[in-house]
């Protein structure tokens, strides 16, 4: 079976983040927001078996907290705003930053996951 060169790790990570397939680069990597594709159109690389399940969720909420807590420890203090409108910026900018960052750490976990299974195969 003569299979293509596997990307490198930071290739992947970044086609990932691009939620792009992770071997060639340039299909979809998603069919709607969190749906991955079962095939790449470009490419033909098998996606739809590999399972991110809560590893996304994770890093979300890892990335979410390294991004939100200086901003709540280190400004909000200070502020001599009410309490509803530091919660009227804080919530709706916890839920923007979650929905954007879900798919692009879903996008790694499977490119990763993709890699993973990839190079088991050649040993």
């Amino acid at each position: 079976m003569n299979q293509p060169e596997t990307p490198t790790f930071s290739a992947v990570v970044s086609r990932g983040v691009m939620c792009r397939c992770p071997q060639c680069g340039e299909g979809k990597l998603f069919a709607s927001y969190l749906k991955q594709v079962d095939r790449c159109a470009v490419c033909g690389e098998a996606l739809g078996h590999i399972r991110a399940d809560d590893g996304p969720a994770w890093l979300t909420i890892v990335l979410l907290g390294h991004i939100l807590a200086p901003f709540l420890l280190g400004v909000v203090p200070n502020l001599t705003w009410p309490v509803w409108q530091i919660m009227g910026l804080v919530v709706p900018a916890t839920i923007a930053l979650t929905l954007f960052l879900l798919p692009l750490s879903k996008g790694v976990f499977i490119g990763v996951l993709w890699r993973m299974e990839r190079n088991a195969v050649k040993k």
